[in-house]
């Protein structure tokens, strides 16, 4: 869960989490939260969390004024704070909570073609957990042209695993089962077209998605399955303009989308060929080159 607290909703941790029997808890206890282009209007938590005790990195200082130039990207995009959870005014101390009845994936997709938001059944929750797609950018990465990467590390945390990723899909899928926990998939990327192209998805938009999701204002509201990745999207959202939820629709060139649908489509394949022994309810769940 990378870090942009919800003002209305209590912050249980950042980062890293578990989910038990008795339901989730926290294991960092801080906050690494990206600031690069920070503004008290779009992320006022964030803002007021950077403080005496904060460290910040990478982050430019207006030298003749000593006043943090939060939108300077001159070492890197990734910039950010660190910082305690108790520096967010609703936090929960300890981070211990009960059972998640939404879980959320965020996926910066650079290529622009996944939907902003999508619901997955418990399968498709499974593949997406497996191939923990997101994309490098150049500015964010070193190395790195101009064009965008596709990146997948299992389960979002790929080095990080112990034992075998399937396992860890497993155990989700079981848990979403278990306790009816709905899974939606979330493009934090670009949309409208690919990376230098395309628009980086708005912030507002973002929130009110999921604001949307997780009150359950997108129970009753009709669903479209989309042609590649085969998720299902929202044809409407309080807040939202149906032009946004439509990613094909906000590409100047419909036909250009579909190509890069399928080729990020046949990424995630080519990628998911690591996981031979996976089950055929999963394997199904992936999208169509």
């Amino acid at each position: 869960m990378n870090h942009q607290a919800d003002p209305k909703r209590r912050l249980v941790g950042d980062d890293e989490h578990g989910w038990s029997d008795t339901g989730i808890f926290n294991f960092d206890g801080g906050c690494y939260a990206k600031c690069i282009r920070l503004s008290r209007q779009n992320e006022p938590q964030i803002w007021n969390a950077i403080r005496f005790g904060t460290v910040l990195e990478n982050v430019m200082i207006d030298a003749g004024r000593r006043l943090l130039d939060f939108d300077d990207d001159a070492v890197t995009e990734n910039t950010r704070a660190a910082y305690p959870v108790s520096f967010i005014d609703n936090a929960v101390i300890p981070g211990v909570a009960g059972h998640p009845s939404h879980v959320v994936f965020l996926a910066a997709d650079a290529f622009g073609v996944l939907p902003p938001l999508s619901r997955l059944t418990p399968d498709q929750a499974m593949y997406h957990f497996l191939s923990g797609y997101t994309a490098k950018v150049a500015g964010t990465e070193r190395g790195l042209g101009n064009e965008p990467e596709a990146t997948f590390s299992a389960c979002f945390g790929g080095p990080f695993l112990p034992r075998p990723a399937a396992l860890y899909a497993e155990m989700l899928g079981e848990r979403l089962r278990r306790h009816g926990a709905a899974c939606w998939l979330v493009n934090t990327g670009w949309v409208g077209g690919p990376f230098g192209a395309g628009r980086r998805m708005s912030l507002p938009h973002t929130r009110a998605l999921l604001d949307a999701a997780l009150s359950g204002q997108l129970d009753s509201v009709p669903y479209a399955q989309h042609p590649v990745f085969r998720v299902s999207v929202p044809k409407s959202c309080p807040e939202v303009p149906a032009q946004v939820l439509d990613a094909r629709g906000q590409w100047p060139d419909p036909g250009a989308y579909d190509r890069g649908a399928r080729e990020l489509a046949a990424r995630f394949l080519k990628n998911f060929e690591k996981f031979p022994a996976v089950s055929r309810q999963i394997r199904e769940a992936a999208p169509l080159a």
